[in-house]
């Protein structure tokens, strides 16, 4: 059947002369909005150029008409429509307008693709690698060693998700201490600290955490998801304090932890307050999952709308076919919108309850974003939940803005605006 088809999509090509180039339009008619950026990811690794028309059609991708690029559009259920050289430059024509909001981005290189994860099994998935295989795009697991060991500059895109770079476990304490893989990450987390010379895991996970801030600094693209967003930042910010009780880390936190952050040096986010209390399943009052009065029902959030021909990094990462996306809950739900930091980009908000979402900074030569919530499919996803089927959830305006953070560095340098 596969033969007969690849001949059919040959036979069609070859009869269309002028039919140059393919356009995937990504508006709500698209029948599968992640499995596009996988054959927009995979044609920029066979060396494709590829356009990304911003705000034009739901952030429509224009593609070379090939055979095999057609073939994969119809093998993957992606919509596409075959696009003439002159409509192609109308096209163009008509969003170079001044007057109109949207704009043509080059991607030209497909983003070489790491996932920051321990190497054991774990209770619970990670949507972006839920996104990242049901879209086929190819990355690489990495962890500590992997990091310490100089691996990360080998690599374009880094994926942060449930993590705990405070060296407290992932604040698991009172619930899971007692349970064989609670167990055995202690087990590996001390043996990795040992290795590299540390007397504390609390130590190590600052190691990395600097190794990862000196990648972005770089110019190396972090994207984080749930508790990987607060306590990154609370690292950093603790970079020179224990904030680690004795059930973590075998001594007693600094009295005056909370006197010695260094704010200053957070990506995102000022004046929080720890928790250091091992039964409390929070790491301070930065993420707002104990203390939102937000219904199931009533959450949601808001996505900004960016001038795409000014502002091309948020418009890019806000790509959509809808503009207000269902909320979702994780260990970190939602950033406290009064402790965002004035220089910080907040592209996704739920205003009335003072929450930030979906937001996105820079470092030295890189950029960061952070975003809110464990699985943007699950509302509520409970350690061991089995993994959500994406065939599902092809069309997930959640899990777009993800793919939308894969595709970002593909982009042409020059045409970043700040």
């Amino acid at each position: 059947m596969l033969k007969w088809i690849c001949l059919f999509v040959c036979l069609l090509v070859a009869g269309v002369s002028n039919a140059n180039y393919l356009l995937i339009p990504m508006e709500s008619a698209q029948t599968n909005h992640l499995k596009a950026y996988g054959v927009a990811y995979n044609a920029l690794k066979k060396g494709h150029e590829i356009q990304w028309l911003l705000n034009y059609r739901g952030g429509s991708f224009v593609l070379p008409l090939t055979a095999d690029l057609r073939t994969a559009c119809m093998l993957k259920g992606v919509s596409f429509e075959v696009v003439p050289p002159a409509r192609l430059n109308a096209i163009l024509a008509e969003i170079a307008s001044p007057e109109v909001n949207a704009d043509a981005m080059k991607l030209e290189k497909a983003p070489k693709v790491a996932v920051y994860s321990p190497k054991e099994k774990k209770p619970w998935d990670d949507a972006v690698t839920l996104a990242l295989t049901y879209a086929e795009v190819p990355y690489d697991v990495v962890y500590d060693s992997d990091l310490l060991d100089g691996k990360l500059k080998e690599y374009d895109w880094l994926h942060l998700h449930h993590e705990d770079f405070t060296g407290q476990v992932g604040k698991f304490y009172r619930s899971y201490r007692h349970m064989e893989w609670y167990k055995e990450e202690e087990r590996v987390n001390r043996e990795t600290a040992a290795k590299y010379g540390y007397a504390k895991v609390s130590d190590l996970k600052k190691a990395v955490a600097r190794t990862i801030r000196d990648y972005v600094n770089n110019g190396g693209f972090m994207f984080a998801m749930c508790s990987a967003t607060d306590t990154y930042d609370i690292v950093l910010a603790a970079m020179h304090v224990d904030i680690c009780v004795s059930a973590f880390d075998g001594d007693p936190a600094d009295p005056d932890a909370q006197e010695k952050l260094v704010y200053a040096n957070a990506f995102a986010f000022k004046d929080f307050t720890l928790e250091m209390n091992p039964n409390v399943y929070e790491y301070s009052d930065i993420d707002v999952t104990d203390t939102r009065k937000v219904s199931e029902r009533d959450d949601y959030f808001v996505l900004f709308e960016f001038s795409a021909k000014w502002d091309p990094v948020p418009t890019m990462l806000c790509q959509n076919h809808e503009t207000v996306i269902r909320g979702f809950m994780g260990q970190t739900t939602a950033f406290n919108k009064s402790l965002v930091k004035s220089n910080v980009l907040i592209m996704g908000e739920n205003k009335a309850a003072n929450e930030a979402r979906y937001i996105h900074g820079e470092h030295g030569k890189g950029t960061w974003t952070f975003y809110g919530g464990h699985d943007p499919e699950d509302y509520q996803h409970f350690v061991g939940d089995p993994k959500t089927d994406l065939d599902l959830h092809k069309d997930s305006p959640g899990y777009r803005l993800i793919l939308n953070n894969l595709l970002f560095p593909a982009a042409r340098k020059k045409q970043h605006k700040t």
